[in-house]
C-alpha cells in the first residue's frame, strides 16, 4: 500500500466542525467541548481528519459497499480514543491476536473474547486489549455481536487503522 500523506490542512473554527462534534456526542457519548483546542481539518488518503492541537482525533470515512448502505461514518482515531476513554462500540481481543493487529492484519473471530452487545455488521468499532482495555486498532465489523462471540473461525473485523500505521505516525 502506498504511504498516505496529509493534504489540504487548514485551521477551522468550532462552528465549521460543529456537525462532526455533535455526531460524536450523540452517537458515541463523547463529552468534550473543544473550546481550548486548536482545530484543523485535513485529507489523509480516503479519510477526512479533524485535528486537535495538531493531533488527529476524529476521522470521517465512507462505509464500504459490501457492509451495507454507503454513508460517511464519523469515528475517533486511536489518539482520539486514548483522549476520551470511549466505552461504546468495542470488542476485546486476547493477547495472541495483538501482534497480528499491530501489523495491520484483520481480526479473526478466534481472537475476539468480548464484544459490546450493540454491535451490528457494518459498524465501525475499536479493538481493545482484553487485559488493559487500551485501544489497539479500529475496523469494520464483519459480524454481529452475537456472531462474533460465538464464532471460532473466520474474519470478524476488517482493520483500517492500528497502532504504528501511517495515521498513527503523523508528526505533530
Amino acid at each position: 500500500m502506498a504511504k498516505r500523506r496529509m493534504r489540504k490542512r487548514k485551521p477551522v473554527r468550532l462552528k465549521v466542525v460543529r456537525r462532526i462534534l455533535d455526531s460524536l456526542k450523540d452517537n458515541l457519548e463523547i463529552k468534550d467541548d473543544f473550546s481550548d483546542v486548536f482545530l484543523e481539518i485535513a485529507e489523509f488518503g480516503d479519510l477526512n481528519l479533524l485535528l486537535g492541537n495538531r493531533t488527529p482525533l476524529v476521522m470521517t470515512i465512507n462505509r464500504p459497499e459490501d457492509l451495507g448502505k454507503i454513508e460517511s461514518v464519523i469515528f475517533p482515531t486511536l489518539r482520539g480514543l486514548l483522549r476520551w476513554n470511549l466505552e461504546v462500540r468495542w470488542c476485546a481481543v486476547d493477547r495472541g491476536a495483538i501482534p497480528f493487529l499491530m501489523n495491520g492484519a484483520d481480526c479473526m473471530a478466534a481472537g475476539v473474547q468480548m464484544v459490546e452487545p450493540n454491535i451490528e455488521r457494518g459498524d465501525l468499532i475499536w479493538i481493545r486489549d482484553e487485559e488493559h482495555g487500551k485501544p489497539i486498532a479500529i475496523g469494520w465489523a464483519l459480524l454481529d455481536a452475537h456472531e462474533m462471540n460465538t464464532a471460532t473461525k473466520g474474519k470478524a473485523l476488517r482493520t483500517i487503522h492500528w497502532i504504528g500505521d501511517d495515521l498513527w505516525e503523523i508528526e505533530n
